[in-house]
């Protein structure tokens, strides 16, 4: 599990993902899910502890949870993006 070491404020907050290799009709991507977003990197590892076992997580090591701690108000994302476009098989 991954922590991004910024420095905690009061208006930091902890999004919670699962993430993990997916292969299905067009090929093998990155299943991304965002789990919840907490007010501390404490209530993202027990939102980890109640999930790990369930059906699905369970299948997965623990290094699939990602904890990421962001600021609120604040622009994640400065750039233009690419859309990948699969075609089917």
């Amino acid at each position: 599990m991954y922590m991004n070491p910024a420095v905690n404020t009061s208006t930091d907050v902890f999004l919670l993902w699962h993430t993990h290799p997916l292969t299905d009709g067009f090929g093998t991507h990155e299943e991304v899910k965002l789990i919840g977003v907490f007010s501390s990197e404490e209530k993202a590892q027990e939102a980890i502890e109640q999930l790990r076992n369930k059906e699905g997580f369970r299948d997965y090591p623990p290094q699939c949870f990602l904890i990421d701690r962001t600021g609120l108000d604040q622009t994640s994302w400065t750039d233009g993006f690419y859309i990948a476009r699969w075609t089917e098989p």
